[in-house]
């Protein structure tokens, strides 16, 4: 080492000793220390995997040699997550995974506004008294900082990548803060070859099975017993989206989910039910649409009428987005580029 040592005034702050590429973070704690490596110092390997680098635990301290960009990235990637653990929280491969991403996009898009190049990793969350979800990805760090500040967010993409989760946590943070009355989740009762009336059961029971993503994005959020008595007293309302013509929804967090099941007179018909006060957010993945052959989506044609329009917010999420199983990104990209080959097929134009 030919660098000079840096020691940190606050104890809490890792030191650094370091040179062109190749430097030594240490952690003051060491049982923060060995959470944060952690066990067998898998996530140092993730992170010489995901990086490219060379990360070697000693004690409490590790050292990290690479390319310069790569490097820090590192340092702000364990920075951020020991600073997770200080805090109280817990790592996980997940958290590893995400501050990476986040990390990275600190470099490859410097006009992001929640990154500083070279400095600490400021990652976007929402919080109830049950849990806290810390956005993964840049574009969910996009899509939970549109939550809070539009009044109507479009989250469109791939499966896997939390954009209903993420909008079922946002509306009960709200109603836990009072700054909403209700939430109200909807779906199209449209799936892929079921229709309601051929199912057994009373409505509720011929509703429940497609609502049961939300459901479980609520029950994850808020205590299973005030989400129960909050649905009993219609606090929470989950419904077809059949039964929203006719209201104004005002006071309320509004979500719809799987909207590119949606036709185009559904859609209108929802959006225009946005109330006073109220915060409305539309999710959907147009390469899913289960609608008859020669209908268009509503999803598709709102994505188009209001992009652009005041007070109304679009985030596209891609496969890179993808936080579940990593298969799953990659099942997606196998599908999607499928895909792109047929419609070049089939359309000689392209």
């Amino acid at each position: 080492m030919n660098g000079q040592e840096l020691v940190s005034s606050s104890s809490r702050q890792p030191r650094i000793a370091s040179d062109a590429n190749h430097f030594t973070l240490t952690f003051e704690n060491n049982r923060f220390a060995s959470e944060l490596f952690g066990q067998f110092d898998q996530n140092l390997k993730l992170l010489e995997e995901r990086l490219g680098i060379d990360a070697r635990a000693r004690g409490n301290s590790v050292v990290i040699t690479g390319d310069v960009l790569a490097t820090n990235q590192a340092r702000r990637t364990l920075d951020y997550l020991y600073d997770k653990l200080q805090k109280g929280g817990n790592v996980e491969r997940s958290d590893v995974e995400g501050a990476i991403r986040m990390a990275v996009a600190a470099d490859d898009q410097l006009t992001l506004p929640t990154m500083e190049r070279k400095a600490k990793l400021t990652m976007a969350q929402i919080s109830t008294r049950k849990k806290t979800i810390i956005a993964r990805t840049p574009t969910q760090d996009a899509y939970m900082r549109a939550l809070e500040r539009s009044e109507l967010v479009l989250g469109v993409g791939p499966a896997g990548t939390g954009k209903t989760y993420l909008a079922v946590a946002h509306a009960a943070q709200l109603l836990e803060r009072g700054a909403v009355e209700k939430i109200i989740l909807s779906r199209p009762a449209v799936e892929a070859g079921e229709r309601l009336g051929f199912l057994p059961g009373d409505m509720k029971e011929k509703v429940d099975p497609y609502l049961r993503p939300l459901y479980d994005a609520l029950y994850d959020m808020m205590p299973g017993d005030k989400v129960e008595r909050a649905i009993t007293a219609g606090v929470i309302e989950i419904a077809p989206l059949a039964f929203m013509r006719g209201r104004t929804l005002a006071n309320a967090a509004v979500i719809l989910d799987e909207a590119q099941n949606t036709t185009s007179m559904q859609m209108k018909m929802f959006l225009t039910r946005l109330g006073e006060n109220s915060r409305m957010i539309v999710t959907g993945d147009p390469s899913q649409i289960d609608l008859p052959r020669g209908v268009k989506s509503g999803l598709v044609e709102a994505l188009e009428l209001l992009n652009g329009v005041e007070g109304i917010t679009i985030v596209r999420f891609k496969d890179t987005d993808v936080v579940r199983h990593p298969l799953v990104a990659r099942i997606v990209r196998a599908y999607d580029s499928t895909y792109a080959a047929k419609a070049e097929e089939s359309d000689p134009q392209i």
